[in-house]
């Protein structure tokens, strides 16, 4: 897909999309995420995130939600380990009205100690909702087992006692340490001039001081394989295994995306899925899930199911493991499953906000953008000699972590 990027003196970069539909997509992107937050502070990076909502210098609450919403706009954030993301979906001629808004709450807000206390109550309501939610909670907790001891295995909420304890002295340090102008992208997909767009972004972002120290993340060690169960009043049992795995700037990152997605990734048809739920009726959901991240990633596999019926769904997720490394994919095998990726990726294009984050991330991650093209040319360059090299060093039972809620037996 077509894409101009322009760079403000800041460091900010603006990347633009052309688009000939009247709806248009836009969002920034922040390189910040709950793994850059200091011992003690988790969740503060979610928690700036809701307050970016709350009041700026020349809006109240009320007026920020309405700037868009008045005029039949979406607008939406989220936080994740490494990026802070504001989107908005809106009616072309409201550009302006998006950029503006996007600046205001990013580099305007003031977080009221009143707003900042009433936060905190939504944010711990969130956090219970999350614990009554045995498939959400156990992927944090595999995740704080896996990187025990570093920021990236902190719950991206936080906990009650940190939530409670967040001061706005906290929050400033942590954008003044966090928020570098030159790993901010403003990414807009629309009906717009590249002229244009650079005219407008000029407009509203060319201003903010230019803010660039040095990014000190961690690199997490890999630590020895674990095995944990925690009894829950649940009904069913809840189990992931998984270990760390490449990166976003590892060449076998490709790989591992189409295997996953041929073993157990999206889709019907996905081994696990045939073999566990379909064949044998154990798991009403079942999925591998790969997360590449900026100096590791996270491969893992989920399951719910009976508690009687446990061991043998794992031992039925073991045998298809020992299968595929015992009898690699065939060229006709891997080209089906080339096929249903490339075809998968392709539909996903048609989510235009998805499309434009996505982009902006590939932005930050690498400095380009590969083209659908490109990305289709990489999947279609994967032997079945690399996808069994990865199945060998992935998919090794002896390295993989367990975690498992387990109802609690009467």
């Amino acid at each position: 897909m077509e894409y101009n990027v322009h760079t403000l003196p800041n460091g900010i970069r603006l990347l633009h999309v052309p688009s000939a539909s009247n709806i248009s997509h836009a969002c920034i992107i922040i390189n910040s995420g709950s793994r850059d937050e200091v011992e003690g502070k988790a969740g503060l990076a979610h928690f700036i995130e809701h307050l970016i909502f709350k009041r700026t210098e020349k809006r109240s609450t009320n007026q920020i939600l309405n700037h868009l919403e008045s005029v039949g706009a979406d607008l939406n954030a989220y936080t994740t380990k490494e990026y802070t993301c504001v989107h908005a979906s809106f009616l072309t001629p409201y550009l302006e009205r998006t950029l503006d808004l996007f600046n205001d709450i990013i580099f305007h807000s003031t977080f009221p100690e009143e707003e900042m206390d009433k936060e905190k109550g939504v944010i711990l309501d969130e956090i219970a909702s999350y614990l009554d939610q045995p498939e959400e909670a156990i992927n944090d907790d595999f995740e704080d087992m896996l990187f025990d001891g570093h920021a990236l295995g902190n719950n991206i909420l936080g906990t009650n006692d940190t939530v409670n304890n967040f001061t706005k002295e906290d929050i400033i340090n942590f954008r003044k340490a966090n928020y570098r102008t030159n790993e901010i992208v403003v990414a807009v997909l629309g009906n717009y001039s590249f002229k244009r767009l650079v005219t407008k972004g000029e407009k509203y972002f060319a201003d903010v001081p230019e803010n660039s120290p040095i990014r000190k993340r961690e690199k997490p060690i890999i630590l020895p394989v674990q095995h944990k169960t925690v009894y829950k009043p649940i009904m069913q049992s809840h189990c992931i295994l998984g270990s760390q795995s490449y990166s976003t700037h590892e060449s076998q990152k490709t790989g591992l995306m189409l295997l996953n997605n041929y073993f157990g990734g999206n889709g019907m048809s996905a081994v696990l899925n045939l073999q566990v739920r379909e064949k044998y009726g154990i798991a009403y959901t079942i999925e591998s899930n790969f997360s590449p991240l900026s100096d590791t990633g996270i491969f893992s596999i989920y399951f719910g199911t009976d508690k009687e019926k446990q061991e043998k769904a794992l031992s039925l997720i073991y045998k298809e493991i020992k299968k595929l490394k015992d009898h690699p994919l065939t060229e006709l095998q891997l080209q089906k499953a080339k096929n249903k990726f490339i075809g998968q990726i392709a539909l996903g294009e048609e989510n235009r906000i998805g499309l434009i984050i996505a982009m902006a991330k590939s932005l930050v991650d690498h400095n380009k953008i590969d083209s659908l093209e490109r990305v289709f040319e990489k999947i279609n360059q994967v032997t079945p000699t690399e996808i069994a090299q990865i199945a060998e060093d992935v998919l090794d039972v002896s390295k993989l972590s367990t975690f498992t809620f387990c109802p609690i037996l009467e």
